[in-house]
């Protein structure tokens, strides 16, 4: 007879319940059967929900996002996690009718001209009659199409999106569309942020077609030419019918629910005395053991939890800057509105001197988010360049945005109800040198094969890009357990 037992499971540890954890643990629980020995994994977060900016809520029939509302489809991740969740008819695009978004110029709304993506434009007409640019910038910005490219040190060389936009399509071209278009996804200044880690594509652009125009241009008659008659399905943006928390909550009905452990906060963490395992400290004086540790958490609270094991991994994990941002949602009656909301919403220069960053019209994008004859608007405060705006009290923000939206769409009426959600520290900043940085991180948590660091400080800070490093980061313990053979220890137990 067989007397041999069954290996004890290998315990794997994440620390951080946002999105990042959450596709991290998933995708542990999704390849677990392919080891050798079982593998349990613990969930910790520190807050009394998972999700971390991903939240939604419902009021008054009204579907309110307080973080990302959607997820882009170019990137393949998320989109494929939604279809292993069984998400896929939950899933929904951007509203067909009045695809188009708004730059706010000397106090009005002027639709971006159609075509123009980014930075550069894939069409000459809506370009040249749009008065977003002035005259003399629209001239600047067709210099583009006979400049050299720059001569680069090296294929790697970085540089920032203000040095690359002023120095290819000029300075208005910077300041009306790509700092409020680019620095508005990154809420960062255009003239720290990388663009290598963020739009590498514009610096491949150069490197090959030499113009930015021309390279646009034969980029769009390619999809012409291969465009199929269907089309998209989603659009560029995707989002689920039930708000972005449903994504978390799908991951979260995957996860046992004695593996997730709310209100659980680690304060410090170290290798035992041999070695071999990892002890957790939680601030409710008890300890944890784990075999692999992943810390899904923004860089500088991981810097904190390390700084006893790698003082220097520390030191370059607290050199990531991270912008704080908040997000007021305004609920309307249509009638209290002024004309028609035609679009998605707008953005805002910095060079315009107002304290909003955009404004979302969510009843536009997506359907459901509001009940009929009714009107959603999500407005956006702080970022890297406006951070004082983020220490407003609520009531202030809220007089801040409605002056706003009273001044550029004539909404005097209040809103049926305001509400504003924060999130501090929550933006990484990807400044010159970042993926550098990065990989010096890597190198250095590469030193400790059973530690691995997910979250958006480093491969990027959309959805997509933050599911997929997790996954990575699953992957890479898997493998590091897989090729272990040491025992497991006599771990404690969660209360």
């Amino acid at each position: 007879m067989n007397t041999a037992q069954q290996p004890a499971a290998f315990r794997i540890v994440v620390v951080g319940g946002g999105i990042s954890g959450l596709a991290v643990a998933h995708r542990i629980l999704e390849q677990r059967k392919q080891q050798d020995r079982p593998v349990d994994v613990h969930l910790l977060e520190a807050g009394s929900r998972l999700g971390g900016v991903i939240h939604t809520s419902e009021r008054d029939g009204f579907l309110l996002e307080g973080g990302p509302d959607s997820f882009i489809s170019e990137k393949p991740w998320a989109l494929s996690l939604c279809h292993r969740l069984g998400l896929e008819p939950s899933l929904i695009g951007t509203g067909e009718t009045h695809r188009r978004s708004f730059i706010v110029r000397q106090n009005k709304l002027q639709p971006v001209p159609d075509g123009f993506y980014l930075l550069a434009p894939t069409r000459i007409w809506p370009t040249l009659t749009t008065p977003i640019f002035s005259w003399p910038g629209k001239i600047r910005m067709s210099a583009d199409l006979f400049l050299p490219r720059k001569k680069r040190a090296s294929a790697t060389e970085d540089e920032t999106l203000a040095s690359f936009v002023r120095r290819r399509l000029g300075h208005e071209a910077l300041d009306r569309m790509a700092q409020p278009m680019i620095g508005g996804i990154y809420t960062s200044d255009p003239e720290e942020l990388s663009l290598r880690a963020t739009m590498p594509r514009f610096l491949d652009m150069e490197r090959e077609h030499r113009s930015l125009i021309l390279a646009m241009w034969r980029q769009r008659q390619k999809m012409q030419q291969n465009h199929q008659a269907a089309g998209p399905r989603y659009g560029l943006f995707v989002s689920l019918n039930q708000g972005m928390v449903r994504l978390v909550d799908a991951l979260r009905q995957r996860i046992p629910a004695d593996s997730i452990h709310l209100n659980t906060q680690v304060s410090a963490m170290r290798k035992s005395p041999s070695g071999h395992h990892w002890i957790l400290d939680l601030t409710n004086g008890t300890q944890l053991e784990a075999d692999a540790v992943c810390l899904a958490l923004a860089a500088f609270q991981s810097a904190d939890l390390v700084q006893g094991l790698d003082s220097q991994l520390a030191t370059k994990l607290r050199s990531i800057r991270y912008a704080s941002t908040a997000t007021v949602n305004l609920a309307y009656r249509l009638e209290d509105i002024p004309g028609n909301l035609e679009g998605f919403g707008f953005v805002v220069p910095a060079v315009e001197k107002r304290e909003i960053l955009a404004c979302t019209f969510s009843h536009m994008k997506f359907s459901g988010r509001a009940p009929r004859n009714h009107a959603l608007l999500r407005a956006f405060m702080g970022g890297a360049l406006q951070p004082r705006a983020f220490d407003y009290e609520d009531h202030e923000m809220i007089r801040i945005v409605r002056q706003n939206l009273r001044e550029l769409l004539g909404i005097e009426k209040a809103p049926l109800f305001a509400l504003v959600e924060r999130h501090a520290r929550a933006m990484a900043q990807y400044r010159v040198g970042h993926l550098d940085l990065v990989a010096e991180i890597e190198a250095l948590a590469n030193q400790h094969p059973a530690l691995q660091l997910a979250g958006n400080g480093f491969t990027g800070i959309g959805i997509p890009d933050c599911i997929r490093r997790g996954e990575e980061c699953a992957g890479r313990i898997l493998e590091a357990l897989q090729a272990s053979s040491r025992d497991l220890p006599q771990v404690t137990q969660l209360s």
